[in-house]
């Protein structure tokens, strides 16, 4: 899975200049630094660009300077996930030198409540800007992870600052522990204070061109580490600071196709033989079905064609058997004088067994092939029910409206 690590670098302080609200003079850069891998693990290419050319990744993953990221240990307060973040900012109020609406901070991985955790915290109107920048320039960023975070192994990595034009400046030393992460100048006096009792315990990298100071500054090797792969390492962090108000607003499709990418992987190929030999078996076994019951219609149609040629001789060419046989059926019934149950005396009969107590004659009665029309002027509704009883029971069925009753019957044939 290829993963695209935007390195952004250390946010201008300039926001005490401008005297204005907390997102005053937030500056989103014209162009990033990015590093890409094709396999997540090995550096495949890096380089500088506009949001618009950056490479397409699978994943994409920006990557906070150290100096933006500040680490705080408190105690974490019980609150549901909803009011975790205010409840963080009241614990926190004192401690930060930025008003509310100009931090973003998150709760660490393992942090629970009533236990010491630690908060990441970052400025809030930069960061957004910069994920806006990103996501208007087409680059979806699925998380936000700090370049260095507390290690319960201290950690050590030098690197020399650059400015703007790329020139070369001061060795800085980035050194994480378990009591936090601080970035200090190797000019000043912190340093030499911070990996003091470090000792054989601490692990030492270093860019390639602040090795050698590094080295001489220890009076011990150092591993020589690039800028693209101590970003690709901090890809693979557990802390994503892309949360609460700033989380994408498209997590749903980015899972559905972290999914999909993760099912295409190389280890997943027999499970996919294995569902695409289970979808073969279901079309064919499908297939199958659907030809045994066509076959089974077409043998009760051949019969029930026979059927009606036999008992009806006269009919030769056969559309709808059912309803041939019931029109051939009534017709041999009126031929030989009997009534059907549809006719006019075998409605009038049910009408008049099933008539309501109390209820006087029907003053009209009219009939139509299968409906029988009684006027029942001034019924009450225990009239009207009383005869749909009587009447349901005998497979007749009654609507009442305006003073008149229809009958008929629910089931059969009354064409003719």
């Amino acid at each position: 899975m290829s993963v695209l690590a935007i390195c952004l670098a250390p946010r201008e302080r300039i926001a005490a200049q401008t005297g204005g609200e907390a997102g005053a003079g937030v500056r989103v850069p014209d162009d990033f630094a990015f590093v890409f891998s094709a396999d997540g693990t090995v550096v495949s290419q890096t380089g500088r660009t506009a949001a618009s050319l950056l490479p397409k990744a699978d994943r994409v993953i920006v990557v906070l300077a150290d100096a933006d990221v500040s680490w705080h240990r408190i105690k974490v307060p019980k609150a549901p996930p909803a009011k975790l973040r205010a409840a963080l900012l009241g614990m926190l109020e004192e401690t930060l030198l930025d008003d509310e609406g100009a931090v973003h901070l998150v709760l660490a991985p393992g942090g629970q409540a009533g236990r010491t955790g630690w908060v990441a915290v970052t400025h809030k109107p930069w960061l957004a800007a910069v994920l806006g920048a990103l996501e208007a320039a087409g680059t979806d960023v699925e998380k936000v992870v700090p370049a260095s975070a507390p290690v319960a192994q201290p950690m050590g990595h030098f690197f020399v600052d650059e400015d703007g034009d790329g020139n070369q400046g001061s060795i800085f030393l980035v050194f994480a522990r378990k009591d936090g992460v601080n970035c200090v100048n190797l000019d000043g006096a912190l340093a030499k204070s911070l990996v003091v009792g470090a000792g054989e315990l601490a692990r030492w990298t270093a860019t390639p061109a602040a090795a050698p100071h590094a080295e001489r500054w220890l009076g011990t090797r150092v591993a020589v580490l690039t800028e693209a792969e101590r970003a690709m390492l901090a890809c693979r962090g557990a802390t994503n600071l892309r949360q609460y108000d700033l989380a994408s607003r498209h997590r749903g499709m980015r899972a559905l196709r972290d999914a999909g990418r993760r099912f295409m992987l190389p280890e997943w190929r027999a499970v996919r033989w294995g569902v695409a030999g289970l979808v073969a078996m279901q079309l064919v076994g499908l297939n199958a079905y659907a030809w045994h019951q066509e076959r089974q219609l077409e043998r009760k149609r051949a019969a029930m064609n026979e059927t009606l040629r036999a008992a009806f001789p006269g009919v030769r060419t056969v559309l709808d058997a059912p309803l041939q046989m019931q029109r051939e059926t009534d017709r041999a019934r009126a031929l030989a004088g009997r009534a059907g149950e549809a006719d006019f005396e075998s409605l009038l009969g049910a009408a008049s067994a099933a008539w309501p107590d109390g209820a006087g004659p029907a003053p009209t009665v009219r009939y139509e092939p299968g409906r029988l029309t009684l006027a029942a002027p001034g019924w009450g509704e225990a009239q009207v029910r009383q005869l749909r009883d009587r009447l349901a029971a005998a497979g007749l069925g009654a609507e009442f409206a305006e003073g008149r009753v229809v009958i008929t019957r629910r089931s059969g044939r009354n064409e003719r």
